[in-house]
C-alpha cells in the first residue's frame, strides 16, 4: 500500500481520537464534573481515558479556542472562570437571539417538534420533583439547544452553542441553588405555550424575558457569592492589623 496512504490513515485516526477526547473534556466541564478554576492535567486524563498525551494536549487547545479553558504560564491548564461582565454581554446577546428564534418558531414548528419540546418541558419539571439539579441542568441545555436548532439558521446555531458553552460555565451556579428551578421550569413551560400558540411576539418575548430573568439571578447569585467568600476571607483591616502585630 502507498505510504502516503497510510499517513493520511493515520491522520485520520489521530484527528478523529483528539475530537472524541476534546467531546468528552466539554462534556465532563459542561456538566461539572470538573468546575471553573479546577486545573486540568495531562498525564491524569491520558490516564483515565486511556489514551498517550498528545489527544489530550491537542483537546485542551481546541477548548482552550472554544472559551472553555485558559493557559497559565509556568502553572498549566484550568478550566475558565467566566467573569460577571463577560456573563452579562453573553446573556444580553443571547436574549437577542432567543427572541429572534422563539419568533421564527411560532410561526414555523412542525408538530412532531413540539412534541419533542413538550416532552422536555415534562421532563424538567420531573427533575424538578426528583430534586434533580444535574439533570436538569442537562435538560435545560438540551431544550435551547433544539430551539435553536430548529429555527434551521446554522450560522446562528453555531454562534449560539459557542456562547452557550462558555455562559454554562457559570449557569451552573443558578441551577445548583434548588429552589430556583421551579421558577426556571415555569418560565420553560411558558415559553412552551407562547411558541404552541402560533403567536411570533408573545413567543419572542417569553424567551427574550427568561433570558433576561435568567441574567438577574446570575448577577444575584454571584453577589452573593461574593458576599460569601468576603465574610470567609479576613479583610484588609484584618490583614493590616496582623502585619503590624
Amino acid at each position: 500500500m502507498d505510504p502516503g496512504h497510510h499517513a493520511k490513515i493515520a491522520l485520520l485516526q489521530s484527528s478523529s481520537l483528539t475530537t472524541v477526547v476534546q467531546q468528552e473534556i466539554e462534556r465532563a466541564i459542561l456538566v461539572g464534573e470538573y468546575a471553573p478554576g479546577s486545573k486540568l492535567t495531562e498525564a491524569a486524563l491520558a490516564e483515565k481515558l486511556g489514551v498517550s498525551r498528545g489527544p489530550i494536549r491537542e483537546a485542551f487547545r481546541m477548548l482552550e479556542e472554544a472559551g472553555l479553558l485558559r493557559f497559565e504560564k509556568n502553572r498549566g491548564v484550568f478550566v475558565r472562570d467566566i467573569p460577571i461582565d463577560e456573563a452579562i454581554e453573553i446573556f444580553d446577546l443571547r436574549a437577542a437571539m432567543d427572541e429572534l428564534v422563539g419568533r421564527q418558531l411560532a410561526t414555523n414548528i412542525t408538530p412532531a417538534q413540539l412534541k419533542e419540546i413538550k416532552g422536555l418541558v415534562d421532563a424538567m419539571e420531573k427533575s424538578v420533583k426528583a430534586a434533580d439539579t444535574r439533570e436538569y441542568h442537562l435538560l435545560n441545555l438540551t431544550f435551547h439547544d433544539r430551539l435553536v436548532e430548529m429555527a434551521g439558521n446554522r450560522k446562528l446555531t453555531a454562534i449560539y452553542r459557542k456562547l452557550i458553552k462558555e455562559l454554562s460555565l457559570f449557569r451552573r451556579l443558578n441551577i445548583a441553588d434548588g429552589w430556583l428551578m421551579p421558577i426556571s421550569a415555569s418560565e420553560h413551560r411558558q415559553i412552551l405555550k407562547a411558541i404552541a400558540s402560533g403567536d411570533a411576539q408573545a413567543a419572542g418575548r417569553a424567551m427574550f424575558d427568561h433570558v433576561i430573568e435568567s441574567k438577574e439571578r446570575t448577577i444575584a447569585n454571584d453577589l452573593r457569592r461574593q458576599a460569601r467568600v468576603a465574610a470567609e476571607s479576613p479583610t484588609d483591616n484584618s490583614l493590616k492589623k496582623a502585619q503590624r502585630a
